[in-house]
């Protein structure tokens, strides 16, 4: 009988250490755990997806807004971090813009739970985290956003609230173009069509753009012709000529035999040789009085002109005795002058060219006579010594110091 008492009283202990035995206890903990922190990660996922929607301006009416007490508002602030509308007014945005979504405020003891699934799912989130002490605590990176105070009064947010705030740009108004209502016109040649100031218009553009090479727009006869002004001084036995558009020196060998007194030249409206009277036989008559330097002067009873011919310091002034006009060249002796050529002709890596107005200009300095001087857009019209350089080198053979340089 004692024996079959004991072996109860066995059975009763193993029993009851079985039932509440430390290995049963860890179960129940670990169980407990996971909903808790189920929970957590719930509040977390449903928050995201409401912000997530607020920022594609979609709604988002899951129930889990209502059990978590879940909401999105826009917040914005001017420069003085004070509340104020979220709209352009005077073509003026807000100096910051928020959105916002917060939940109801957790618990105390489920402050680490919340960071550790903030920690372990959106750790690359700063602005997403418990708001304790006017900041947000996120998980991932341990860092704390300060919220301002404006948006702590607006919002009432109270410690332990899950906060997800991100700042955007409010896009500018679009701008709304009228299609033109008026009927359609027919512009004349030289003219576009433009719609301007609300209605259609007739503009006349820029044609000289379009002639190419050494042509212009003739707006007489609306089309281009050969530039007189870019006409290149020849040499003596060259004459210019348009080829392709082109002024060119062609040292042309003419079969046409003139009298004595007269020269071969060519047509350049035909293209055909004429004999005309040699200029070097006309008697030279002096028609101005001498002058010197800058001053004026002449014989007794000789009718003087003031001279108004103005040349910089870089140039020296040159009168034609036959037709009485002045004009200023350059001086090679005030290349080495710094007001000439600033920084000195030593400071050049190219070549030194001077920078002439144009043609007829050219035809007064004595220097150039017979070279062909270039007065594209590489070389400067500024009558001043100018530097030039080129890629592949200075052409020796076309080039003339200091008064032309050529690139190759």
């Amino acid at each position: 009988m004692n024996i079959f008492i004991m072996v109860l009283v066995v059975l009763f202990m193993g029993a009851y250490y079985m039932l509440s035995s430390p290995g049963q206890r860890v179960i129940n903990h670990e169980t407990e755990y996971a909903v808790a922190r189920s929970d957590m990660r719930a509040i977390a996922e449903c928050t995201m997806a409401a912000h997530n929607a607020a920022i594609r301006e979609s709604d988002f009416n899951d129930i889990c807004t209502q059990q978590y007490n879940i909401k999105s508002e826009f917040i914005c602030l001017n420069a003085n971090l004070g509340i104020s509308k979220c709209e352009i007014v005077r073509n003026r945005k807000p100096a910051f813009s928020y959105i916002i979504t917060t939940t109801g405020p957790l618990d105390g003891s489920e402050y680490n739970q919340m960071l550790e699934i903030l920690d372990e799912y959106y750790s690359d989130t700063v602005s997403f985290g418990i708001f304790l002490n006017n900041s947000i605590i996120s998980g991932g990176n341990k860092s704390k956003q300060t919220v301002p105070a404006a948006i702590i009064s607006s919002l009432k947010l109270s410690d332990g609230q899950l906060v997800y705030m991100t700042q955007y740009d409010i896009p500018d108004t679009p701008t709304e173009y009228s299609a033109p209502d008026s009927a359609d016109i027919i512009c004349p040649a030289g003219a576009i069509k433009t719609y301007r100031f609300g209605r259609w218009q007739c503009i006349g553009y820029n044609t000289k753009h379009d002639c190419g090479g050494d042509t212009i727009w003739d707006s007489d006869l609306m089309e281009c012709v050969a530039d007189e002004s870019r006409k290149p001084l020849c040499a003596a036995q060259q004459t210019a000529v348009m080829v392709d558009n082109v002024w060119e020196c062609i040292n042309p060998f003419p079969e046409k035999s003139c009298p004595d007194n007269m020269i071969a030249r060519l047509n350049y409206a035909t293209l055909e040789w004429e004999c005309v009277a040699d200029p070097t036989n006309t008697p030279d008559t002096k028609k101005c009085p001498v002058i010197s330097g800058m001053a004026t002067s002449g014989g007794l009873g000789a009718t003087l002109s003031i001279q108004t011919t103005s040349c910089t310091d870089c140039e020296r002034i040159i009168t034609d005795p036959d037709t009485c006009i002045s004009v200023c060249v350059p001086d090679p002796g005030r290349i080495h002058d710094e007001k000439c050529y600033p920084g000195g002709a030593n400071s050049c890596d190219g070549a030194i060219y001077f920078g002439f107005p144009n043609y007829s200009y050219i035809a007064n300095v004595g220097d150039v006579v017979g070279k062909t001087v270039p007065l594209d857009r590489a070389h400067s019209q500024n009558r001043r010594f100018n530097c030039l350089k080129c890629d592949r080198g200075i052409d020796e053979s076309r080039s003339f110091p200091p008064y032309i340089a050529v690139c190759k």
